[in-house]
Order: C-alpha cells, then sequence, then structure tokens
C-alpha cells in the first residue's frame, strides 16, 4: 500500500491501514513536516468530541465570532455556550500523527516525490521505481494521484494566505474575527483568530477576482485587521489552493482513491477541510481494507463521492450565492440581513452546527453498517442526506 502525502488526511488513513495489518508506505516531497503547513489548523467542537487529538498541541478553546461588513460597522457577535472552535499547534499535530502512524506499522518517507507511474509500478524521485498494489492520493487540492488514476479532480478553488505569530496575550476572550468584503477577499472572507498565544491573520478568496494578488491582498488586509495584537516572535507565512466544490463524484477505482483535500473533502461554505479529512479517512480505510484482501472490485462502491455530496447540497447552493457578491454594497446588505433573528440563526447554524459531514467510521477505523453515524455521535448527524 502506498500513501502519497503525509498530511493529517494521509497520515491517519496509513494509520488505519498499518493497525489492520497491511504493509504500508507513506511518501511525501515535503523534507520536514513543519514546512509547507498550509491550514490554519482551526478544529471544530464536533471534532474535538469525536476525535481524539492531543490536547498539549490544541490552543484555549474559542467560544466568540465577530462578522464584520465591509465597512466594518455594527459588526454582529455570535457567543456560543460551548468551546466552538480550537486552534493547533498543526507541525507539531503531524509530528503526533506521524509518530502514532509508525507505531501502528506504516513506514514514513520524507524529501520522496510521487512522479507517478502506470499499472501497479510507480516512480518515486528520491527512491525509485515501487511496486505497489493500491494508492492512496492525499496530495492535497490539485492531486497528482488523482490524474494518474484517472479520477475527478477539483475544479473550484480557492487561494489563501496567512501570516501566524506568537502574540503575548489577547486581552479577552480568544475570539474568531470573520470580515467579509470583496475587495480583499472576493467569495470568501478575510480572519483573524487570537487565542491568546497566537495570532491568525488570512485571508481567501477565487484568485480570477484577486487582480492584486493574494499576498499584497494579505499585507494590505493585516495593517488593519480587527482584533490583531503585537508580535510577539517570528511571523510565519502559509498559504495553498481550498478546494470548495464538494466531495468529489468519482473517487475510487481497482487502483487506487483520493482522501482529504485530492478528494475535495472541504466543506463548500466555511471551507474547513480537517474534520472532513479525518472522517472520510476511515471509510477510505475500511473500504481499502476489504478491497485488497477479498479482490472484489464491488466493495469501492462503497466509496461513493455521489453519495456523500448529497450532504452538501444547502451549502454548495449557498457557496455560489456567497461567491456571486461582488461588490461591497451587495455584502454590506448580506450582513444586514443576518442582523435579524432569522440571520442570526443562520449564521450560529454555519458556524456552531454540527452538521458539516456524515460520520462514516467509529474513530478507531472500523467501518459503520450503512455508513451510519456511530452511538456517541447519534443524534449530531444523520444517515445520508
Amino acid at each position: 500500500m502506498l500513501v502519497v502525502g503525509a498530511g493529517l488526511a494521509g497520515l491517519h488513513t496509513a494509520r488505519l491501514l498499518a493497525a489492520r495489518g497491511l504493509e504500508v508506505l507513506v511518501v511525501d516531497k515535503r523534507r520536514s513536516l513543519t514546512s509547507g503547513v498550509r491550514t490554519t489548523g482551526i478544529f471544530v467542537r464536533r471534532t474535538l468530541d469525536d476525535f481524539d487529538l492531543p490536547a498539549h498541541l490544541l490552543g484555549p478553546g474559542v467560544r466568540d465570532v465577530v462578522l464584520y461588513p465591509p465597512s466594518r460597522r455594527r459588526p454582529i457577535r455570535l457567543t456560543s455556550d460551548r468551546d466552538e472552535y480550537r486552534v493547533a499547534d498543526m507541525p507539531g499535530v503531524y509530528a503526533h500523527a506521524r509518530e502514532r502512524a509508525a507505531a501502528a506499522g506504516a513506514s514514513v518517507l520524507l524529501g520522496v516525490r510521487y512522479d507517478g507511474g502506470a499499472g501497479d509500478v510507480v516512480d518515486l524521485h528520491g527512491y525509485g521505481a515501487l511496486r505497489a498494489r493500491f494508492v492512496v492520493g492525499a496530495d492535497g487540492a490539485r492531486s497528482r494521484v488523482a490524474r494518474d488514476l484517472g479520477l475527478d479532480v477539483n475544479r473550484r478553488l480557492l487561494v489563501g494566505a496567512e501570516v501566524v505569530y506568537p502574540v503575548r496575550g489577547c486581552g479577552g476572550p480568544p475570539t474568531f474575527h470573520c470580515v467579509l468584503d470583496p475587495r480583499i477577499a472576493p467569495g470568501y472572507l478575510g480572519w483573524v483568530i487570537e487565542d491568546g498565544r497566537h495570532a491568525h491573520v488570512g485571508v481567501a478568496g477565487y484568485a480570477r477576482h484577486m487582480t492584486r494578488g493574494v499576498r499584497h491582498l494579505l499585507d494590505e488586509f493585516a495593517a488593519s485587521a480587527p482584533g490583531v495584537g503585537e508580535p510577539a516572535g517570528d511571523v510565519e507565512r502559509r498559504g495553498g489552493p481550498i478546494p470548495v466544490g464538494g466531495v468529489l463524484k468519482r473517487l475510487a477505482c481497482p487502483r487506487g482513491l483520493l482522501v482529504g483535500d485530492a478528494a475535495g473533502a472541504v466543506s463548500p461554505l466555511t471551507a474547513g477541510g480537517l474534520d472532513p479529512c479525518l472522517r472520510l479517512s476511515e471509510l477510505a480505510a475500511a473500504v481499502t481494507t476489504a478491497y485488497v484482501r477479498s479482490g472484489d472490485v464491488s466493495v469501492l462502491r462503497q466509496y461513493d463521492g455521489a453519495m456523500l455530496r448529497t450532504r452538501f447540497r444547502g451549502r454548495l447552493l449557498l457557496r455560489r450565492a456567497f461567491g456571486g457578491l461582488r461588490s461591497p454594497r451587495a455584502v454590506e446588505a448580506a450582513v444586514a440581513a443576518l442582523r435579524g433573528p432569522g440571520g442570526r440563526a443562520l449564521a450560529s447554524h454555519v458556524l456552531f452546527g454540527d452538521g458539516s459531514f456524515p460520520d462514516v467510521g467509529d474513530h478507531d477505523g472500523r467501518p459503520v453498517p450503512s455508513t451510519c453515524v456511530t452511538p456517541r455521535a447519534a443524534g449530531k448527524a444523520g444517515c445520508g442526506p
């Protein structure tokens, strides 16, 4: 078994496969898991409840979200009675995931690039040719594995950029600031999340509308972003593409399958991908194991992107609507509509709700009949659409 990509999706899938007794090799072109981090690392409450994440690598809980219109006047503050978000030390999380994968029996090689292949032979730059019975593509939004296997590829992408730096304290409760302004983030938003330990300041949007470039827009936004404290250490830059077209329909074939960003397992509206990547990885590991052991191609039908995609219908519609707001005046009016009871309820449902991605495993890698939810997730998410 070859897993291409040592991000969270690839390492989680590799650990589950190795724990089932399969021989697993993970490769990643990066020489260090501390380099090339692309995600803010925001874990939502549902993920924190359902998965065993290393608490010492998670920041304080965030309960407050503030939504700003382009004018920055009359922002909307939403407060939950529970911790809704925690921002992770993602290099540390990757290192922890690598250790767990290795402890389960998977081999992880860094500095080895996947160069494609034919049939069951793949070329690995820095390693040589390798015979792999099955390939798991966890190689990001622009997956080469997906193209080589003839599977679907992401076509609707945002591009994001972010600066991260330590702070001495935010002087108030940890808060997630979201600025909706098509001049700096067309089709998405600018964000600041400061939890008293680190500040994350970023922007994302459709590249075709970012005529001045995402890095220029980020620097411009960071100069006046709300809730920003002074850096108390080195500033790190992150960035990369974000797939927002929903889970891809064709995710598997007899030669391999896709997980994480490569599979489009990202919320179309919020662009959150950490929870979907973990849940989809569990289904991927269960299906892969059953297929490799039985040789029954029909098993792969369980890894059905079209079925999973139905869960995103509403968010896909909201994505199209939000992406169509091109002028600051239109966004200002949209935010004004959220100030009423109905609008606040909708915003709270999106930001604090549990319905993002269907639960497809028991968080130890064993499949659940009919891909229904597990008992401890019951009441949070339903079966099917």
